[in-house]
């Protein structure tokens, strides 16, 4: 990773939905590095308070603001070098009752960031996207992957670099199932499944850091971390053992997904394997041939006590 960090030495540095939990990682990060500034951008008031509380650096710099707002897209992103873009609306059932609000942050707010990068010469942007933007069958993952185009599409000429990256669920982010199944196992309440047969990619938070960093590396590039997957209903297993609970069979939800898919057919074509990340630039030719979409389902698994250890280390069992 040095060669990566490199990369942010001196440099100035926005995290747009900064007070998420990745955006709490990757300030994390940074604060490690020799950055010149960190800016954080969101529209959450109360979590910005409480991140001002938490972190007693001068390098880090607050903004209030939404990038459905261009003005203010404009003012944040001058003299900024590099760009973790993660601000979203993404909480699927929410957003199939209100499709026009994801369209307004997920696209038109990214529309918004891309022009005024441009116009202020930043050097880099990484855009943080989903496995829900592959093949998408709900209105996030709709949004994401017009957010993906919009981002790496260079039908004119200009100096910023584009670069995507995707992965599945986070281990102890904000929304995942395991903080709220590890809630419910510690008060004795059953855990609510929607399919016995649902698979999921799995990632710890310093996994999705180390990918964002390496997509620096990679302009105009989707970067995926060759990641394993782990069933729910062993994942219920596990709390199920540990806590006594019960697992209750609640039927598949609308938008959802039985298996998650992390990259078509198409693009495995188009990929390129480097130390363990699939580089896929949608311009290129055909790399290899006779290959299957890379999903939750296909894809290697995590073992049982492997999972047990990753959730003990994430403070989650």
């Amino acid at each position: 990773m040095n060669n990566i960090n490199e990369k942010l030495d001196g440099k100035t540095i926005l995290i747009t939905g900064g007070t998420g939990s990745f955006g709490r990682m990757m300030l994390n990060t940074l604060l490690k590095e020799s950055v010149h500034e960190i800016r954080i951008l969101s529209r959450h008031e109360d979590l910005q308070v409480q991140m001002k509380r938490e972190v007693q650096d001068e390098r880090v710099k607050f903004f209030l603001g939404d990038v459905r707002d261009y003005e203010r897209c404009l003012e944040v992103t001058k003299g900024v070098d590099i760009v973790f873009h993660a601000a979203a609306l993404k909480h699927i059932s929410e957003i199939e009752r209100h499709p026009m609000e994801a369209v307004k942050t997920n696209i038109l707010g990214t529309w918004n960031l891309k022009k005024s990068c441009i116009e202020n010469n930043v050097n880099h942007v990484v855009g943080i996207s989903t496995d829900k933007a592959v093949k998408p069958i709900n209105v996030y993952g709709m949004t994401k992957a017009i957010d993906e185009r919009i981002l790496l599409n260079r039908e004119t000429e200009f100096a910023t670099n584009f670069s995507v990256v995707r992965y599945g669920n986070v281990i102890g982010s904000r929304g995942s199932v395991i903080p709220y199944w590890y809630s419910l196992a510690k008060n004795h309440q059953d855990l609510p499944i929607t399919d016995e047969g649902m698979t999921r990619f799995w990632i710890t938070l310093d996994e999705a850091i180390k990918l964002v960093l390496f997509a620096l590396k990679n302009p105009f590039m989707i970067c995926v971390k060759n990641f394993k997957a782990f069933a729910l209903i062993d994942l219920a297993r596990i709390y199920k053992e540990e806590f006594s609970v019960r697992e209750k069979i609640i039927g598949i939800r609308a938008g959802e997904k039985i298996h998650e898919c992390l990259l078509t057919d198409y693009e495995m074509r188009k990929s390129k394997l480097d130390n363990g990340y699939y580089k896929v630039d949608l311009n290129s030719k055909d790399v290899t041939r006779n290959v299957s979409d890379f999903s939750s389902d296909k894809a290697e698994k995590i073992g049982y006590e492997e999972m047990k250890t990753l959730l003990k280390k994430e403070g989650l069992l």
